[in-house]
């Protein structure tokens, strides 16, 4: 049985290794960026509207992570996507999208968990409640269950084929309004 527990930034940080572990097994992230990544993650605790939810098993262990906060300017991934946006849609439109956005920041579930509803029962967790207008993400700009599960929530892509600065890999930006549909 997995079970969905919502933890505090402090918890949150306390637990980056368990955090850390799902991510490197649901990413397969080469190992030399873990420990930027281990920074990157830990600063989003700091954010205002942070909120992250764990799935675990009945013994404690980890086997999902998601969180998000409210994005604002000054926030990396925020700027980056708000120029982006602005560039291929205008600023009118990146405004209704990202001016009052719940940025969906890591959702990660391990293999031996995938497709078995821990995603999805994060997503909606995660955006149950929340006062923005909007929710917003990055994921592989590829046909995967994890792009599939955001589509069956109501996600649309804002932007495809968006490369990160410094980065290789192709993405889609997603969003949706909230409430997210059927929850």
């Amino acid at each position: 049985m997995i079970e969905l527990r919502r933890v505090d930034p402090e918890e949150f940080t306390a637990k980056l290794d368990a955090v850390l572990d799902v991510y490197t097994a649901a990413m397969l992230p080469p190992a030399d960026q873990l420990t930027g990544r281990r920074a990157i993650i830990r600063g989003h605790a700091s954010y205002t509207g942070f909120t992250c939810l764990l799935a675990e098993r009945a013994d404690g262990r980890t086997v999902g992570v998601a969180y998000g906060f409210h994005g604002e300017p000054g926030q990396w991934w925020h700027g980056v996507v708000r120029q982006a946006l602005t560039e291929h849609d205008g600023q009118a439109r990146t405004g209704e999208w990202l001016d009052d956005a719940f940025e969906l920041a890591e959702i990660h579930v391990h293999p031996d968990y995938q497709g078995k509803g821990v995603g999805r029962a994060m997503v909606t967790g995660l955006c149950a409640g929340r006062l923005e207008r909007t929710a917003v993400l990055s994921t592989r700009d590829q046909e995967t269950a994890a792009r599939h599960l955001y589509r069956s929530l109501g996600f649309g892509d804002l932007l495809t084929g968006f490369v990160f600065p410094g980065g290789q890999e192709r993405y889609a930006i997603l969003g949706t309004r909230l409430p997210l549909a059927g929850s």
